[in-house]
């Protein structure tokens, strides 16, 4: 057995008002839907008795218009533009916080070889999945995927922003395919559900969040497949607090079984076995 190669890569702090720019493209698309839908809908709000110009009404409706194409037009996931913004944005993430990543064995990954990583906390956001983007460049891994909520990809500028970063819906199919392709697949097991059970003191330190309780507000996130969540950072901005983050991935877990469609309790409960080795 070849002796580990243990490896740590740590953002570099980049210029302040790129940092800014790269936090804000982002974390910061959310608030910039509420900022457009709400500054475009004010225009058409009666002040007066004087009735609405229809010229505003116009542009509110093509504003809207705007925003529903942007939900529904195709997204080129292999963008030369879109990568760049993406790599832009791995740059000034990782050094900001500054995030760390340890790696275990960094030999012990091949390049040519497809590998499915489990990230944990999911917390407010699983923030800390930036390092192990292929579009930092701290994985010897070329092509990566995270698979992500599917409500994710619903809000215009978001799914093309996240969908740059490397983000794609989380399916059994599309799982499967990426696979197939030659990717490597990261997954937060406990989804966006998870955030329900968050507790103070013991999750994210990058955002100040409040979210509800109760039966019906759990009923409520598995059915629309995400968790509603009030997060804020710095001055209330989507820009997080600058707290370092600290990602460590372990030694690759060899599987040997055969390929198999429909894998028996047996053979799970072999895998369960494997995994507490490690």
């Amino acid at each position: 057995m070849s002796k580990p190669t243990p490896v740590e890569f740590t953002g570099k702090r980049q210029s302040l008002i790129h940092t800014t720019l790269a936090l804000f493209a982002w974390l910061g698309s959310v608030h910039l839907i509420a900022f457009i839908i709400l500054s475009s809908s004010s225009q058409i709000l009666p002040v007066s008795d004087f009735a609405i110009p229809i010229s505003v009404f116009v542009f509110f409706l093509e504003v809207m218009g705007v925003l529903v194409i942007l939900i529904v037009i195709p997204i080129n996931d292999r963008s030369t533009w879109g990568r760049a913004l993406g790599r832009y944005i791995c740059k000034h993430a990782v050094g900001f916080f500054p995030i760390t990543l340890y790696v275990e064995d960094y030999k012990a990954f091949n390049p040519d070889q497809s590998y499915v990583f489990g990230y944990e906390p999911h917390s407010v956001g699983p923030i800390g999945i930036v390092a192990l983007s292929d579009l930092t460049g701290f994985m010897p891994l070329p092509k990566i995927k995270v698979l992500g909520s599917t409500a994710v990809f619903y809000p215009p500028f978001m799914r093309h922003i996240w969908t740059w970063l490397g983000l794609t819906a989380i399916t059994k199919k599309n799982f499967s395919h990426l696979l197939k392709s030659g990717y490597s697949c990261i997954l937060v097991p406990g989804g966006t559900q998870e955030t329900f059970y968050m507790e103070h003191d013991s999750e994210s330190y990058v955002y100040k969040w409040w979210k509800p309780r109760g039966k019906l507000f759990l009923k409520l996130s598995r059915a629309i497949k995400f968790t509603p969540v009030i997060f804020w950072g710095i001055f209330g901005s989507p820009i997080p607090y600058q707290q370092p983050i600290h990602v460590v991935v372990g030694k690759p877990i060899p599987i040997h079984f055969k390929k198999n469609t429909m894998p028996t309790v047996e053979e799970f409960d072999i895998l369960k076995l494997i995994m507490k080795a490690y």
